[in-house]
């Protein structure tokens, strides 16, 4: 009866909008639509069917739509418009390196290698 009133209980928090755990422990963070757009577009660039999968899983669970946040780190370079903390792979962090080595800002490099590696 207890995992009843559990579920139902869930049921009725996510059916009201209310804010539901984003499976690491913390509540889901709020964005405005434009930034969740841009967190959702920028899983295009993951470098794998599956990466790219899972980044629209972790979107889903950890944001939802409501108010801008100022503090999120959105950026956009060659066209390529990215928000928060970039998962890159092997291969994107030694880019990134290798581009910061030769002078390009590190913000600036993370996004061209994350998109185009």
């Amino acid at each position: 009866m207890m995992k009843i009133a559990a579920v139902a209980g869930l049921v009725v928090v996510a059916a009201l909008g209310g804010t539901t755990a984003a499976g690491d422990g913390m509540e889901q963070h709020e964005v405005s639509q434009e930034q969740y757009d841009t967190l959702m577009g920028q899983c295009r660039y993951a470098n794998t069917a599956r990466a790219r999968t899972q980044c629209r899983a972790d979107v889903k669970a950890m944001y939802r739509v409501g108010e801008t946040d100022p503090t999120l780190d959105c950026r956009t370079y060659s066209g390529v418009s990215v928000c928060g903390t970039l998962k890159l792979s092997r291969a994107e962090r030694q880019c990134t390196k290798d581009s910061t080595d030769q002078g390009l800002p590190f913000r600036r490099a993370e996004v061209e290698c994350y998109a185009l590696t």
